[in-house]
């Protein structure tokens, strides 16, 4: 039994249950061990989900910056970044869900040591807005409003989003581009 492998279960149970819905006993069944057992490898639920949020933090950041630091015009690059975002978010759902929706649960300290790594990671997203903004790509007077929204909307997309539906991730992606960069008029 690893860290990982607690991690892994955690995720799926909180993403169930909510983490405040989620108890450490229902973490250990889920990995087949005594709740004394599961103390040994983590101190407790505030620590699994302040590991929970780094680990998703971490992953997101790595498929961003495999885009954002290549050489591309700004508005392909954060095409891409939107792809590779929502992606990453199908792709480990679990995960993806209790970083985007149970981050309030931290309590004052391990909040405070997780504002800055996800500032970093919307970092990413001012970076290239205000690089497209700088070559005259996009016109932008609030990268950091700009970037709140387009996150409210691709992480909203977690809620509804099937894969087996009717549009693959890379559909939703293009389509969130074109209306990010078109606008709905006509």
């Amino acid at each position: 039994m690893t860290r990982d492998d607690i991690l892994d279960a955690a995720a799926q149970v909180i993403r169930q249950k909510g983490f405040h819905g989620a108890s450490m006993s229902d973490i250990a069944e889920a990995v087949n061990l005594q709740k004394a057992s599961l103390y040994h490898h983590v101190t407790s639920k505030q620590e699994i989900l302040l590991a929970l949020l780094d680990r998703g933090l971490d992953m997101l950041t790595e498929h961003i910056s495999v885009v954002s630091n290549q050489e591309l015009p700004a508005d392909e690059k954060l095409r891409q970044m939107i792809c590779a975002y929502l992606q990453a978010l199908a792709d480990n759902s679990d995960l993806a869900t209790v970083l985007l929706f149970e981050h309030r649960s931290l309590d004052k300290k391990s909040h405070a040591r997780h504002v800055p790594h996800r500032d970093k990671f919307e970092g990413l997203w001012r970076d290239v807005l205000n690089e497209g903004t700088r070559s005259g790509v996009f016109a932008c007077s609030d990268t950091g409003l700009t970037v709140r929204g387009l996150m409210g909307i691709m992480n909203w997309t977690l809620t509804w989003y099937d894969p087996e539906g009717p549009k693959s991730i890379e559909e939703v992606a293009d389509q969130y581009a074109d209306m990010l960069f078109n606008g709905l008029l006509k």
